[in-house]
């Protein structure tokens, strides 16, 4: 069957021009966009200086629909900004990621045929091939360290100006109480509902901001087929501000089972603090934020250490409303929620 891609003349011609090539030799569907919003493809080029691309084109779907019928106007209107937040990151944000935290190079985008596409580069034929759903304790901190590199490059971003045409999310995250009212109010009584808002403002108002990923589990991970290869990232729909023990909790709960949780859990905040102690002291910061990062490195690092079960809670607050139920509603993640809540009725 045919992709949309393949069906869009418009779209073909589009891409030819776009990248100075003569031919499209073959397309091939990698996947679907969630909730049916469009598609990612390969295309196989000839006749240019790229040899294949990957095409994520996103093109609303007439009938809504959500694989836990989530699907309201205020979910649609967060996709649809999710994927121009997208452009604005490439467009503007991306050329300051090195190897150290290597993502796509994009390669054109425009609003054709209806919807927005981006032509990214094909990290699979950079030399990042390997999709996995878990990680040994090498792989977990591979993607400890791109994280830890991500969050130091972008250290001290200050706040974006709203509607701005580069800026990314004000908050980061997919999952953030602002954009969730709805699963929130869906939520099961009881102390962690209680403390939404309040586990949302100490996250909001950490001294250190940085960009986070927003939706930075293993499977967004692209890796090469050495393992000492840092790895490459896609998926920028939900980049933002915000504190970096968000990425780092959702990460963690997406490649990890209860027990690896539970066991390892100083082992790889160290790794990741280690990463971005040697990152801070050598990338450029913002001065409105943090005026002396390399000297408050310490009160960074104190800072985030009690913020990480904050934002293991604020992630379940999410999935209570969202899925109960969910595989990642363990032990662990309710120690976290015990912690968190505990941390604030000490304050």
């Amino acid at each position: 069957m045919p992709s949309d891609f393949e069906r869009s003349p418009e779209l073909c011609q589009w891409l030819l021009q776009a990248l100075s090539a003569q031919d499209i030799v073959s397309v091939q569907r990698l996947q679907s966009l969630w909730s049916g919003y469009g598609e990612i493809v390969r295309v196989e080029l000839s006749g240019g200086p790229e040899k294949s691309v990957i095409v994520k084109h996103v093109s609303p779907p007439t009938q809504k629909s959500h694989p836990r019928g989530w699907n309201t106007s205020r979910s649609h209107e967060r996709k649809i900004r999710s994927y121009d937040i997208e452009s604005n990151w490439y467009r503007s944000w991306s050329d300051r990621c090195d190897a150290n935290c290597r993502v796509a190079r994009c390669l054109a985008e425009d609003t054709i045929s209806g919807g927005r596409v981006l032509v990214l580069e094909d990290l699979d034929a950079a030399g990042f091939p390997v999709r996995r759903q878990h990680l040994d304790s090498q792989g977990v901190a591979t993607g400890l360290r791109w994280l830890a590199n991500f969050h130091a490059t972008f250290m001290g971003t200050p706040p974006f100006a709203k509607d701005s045409p580069n800026g990314l999310w004000p908050t980061g995250c997919y999952w953030h109480l602002q954009t969730r009212p709805d699963e929130w109010e869906a939520m099961p009584s009881g102390p962690l509902k209680d403390a939404a808002k309040a586990i949302d403002d100490k996250l909001q108002s950490a001294k250190f901001q940085t960009l986070v990923h927003g939706d930075a589990k293993v499977a967004n991970f692209c890796f090469a087929d050495a393992p000492s290869i840092a790895p490459a990232m896609v998926d920028f729909q939900y980049v933002g501000r915000g504190c970096g023990m968000k990425d780092v909790a959702y990460f963690l709960g997406s490649c990890l089972n209860e027990t690896q949780c539970e066991q390892f859990e100083e082992a790889h905040l160290e790794t990741y603090f280690e990463t971005l102690r040697s990152a801070t002291a050598n990338s450029d910061t913002h001065p409105d934020i943090a005026p002396d990062i390399h000297t408050d490195i310490d009160l960074l690092e104190r800072e985030w250490r009690d913020l990480y079960p904050m934002a293991w809670a604020d992630f379940v607050r999410f999935l209570e409303g969202w899925c109960p139920g969910h595989a990642k509603l363990h032990q662990y993640s309710r120690r976290m929620v015990d912690t968190a809540i505990e941390k604030l009725n000490a304050t």
